[in-house]
């Protein structure tokens, strides 16, 4: 029985150059949940006869995304690559609005640090949509999955 989900999942640390420390809470975060409870189904490779669950491994290579998908015993089942133009804005919102928030939850009252807090949300979402969108007809994910995906691939644009 085919089992649609990323058990493991990694970053290639070689393109991220420094980490604050509420970045990488955010990425511990992202990782947890999403083997946790996520949805992935690389089309091609179900299509191929390959169940998962998967591996996944994650780098930025000349712009672009590159996911690895691997099987459960790591044998390469097939690279997916992502342009990531598309995303230079919403990465660079989400940063900016992540720096304000990270500012405002050491200063700022309940009410602004809750402003902030659905703005930051908003540009997350719609980000997570984008990359749903990116990645249809390449991968069947649901919002969730794809939300967190996005956080990892903010992680991976860190260069200090």
């Amino acid at each position: 029985m085919a089992d649609h989900r990323i058990s493991h999942i990694s970053l290639d640390d070689a393109t991220i150059l420094w980490r604050s420390a509420d970045v990488e809470q955010e990425r511990r975060i992202a990782i947890f949940d999403l083997i946790e409870e996520n949805c992935f189904k690389p089309v091609r490779a179900s299509a191929a006869g390959f169940d998962g669950p998967w591996r996944l491994h994650l780098s930025v290579q000349d712009g672009r995304l590159s996911m690895e998908v691997r099987s459960e015993a790591d044998e390469p089942v097939e690279t997916l690559i992502l342009g990531l133009a598309r995303f230079r804005r919403p990465i660079r919102e989400y940063f900016a609005i992540c720096d304000s928030y990270y500012q405002a939850i050491r200063k700022a009252t309940a009410a602004e640090i809750e402003t902030i807090d659905m703005a930051r949300r908003a540009v997350h979402d719609d980000a997570a949509n984008l990359l749903l969108e990116r990645l249809d007809g390449k991968v069947e994910t649901d919002f969730p999955t794809a939300r967190r995906l996005f956080t990892l691939i903010c992680v991976l644009h860190i260069k200090g």
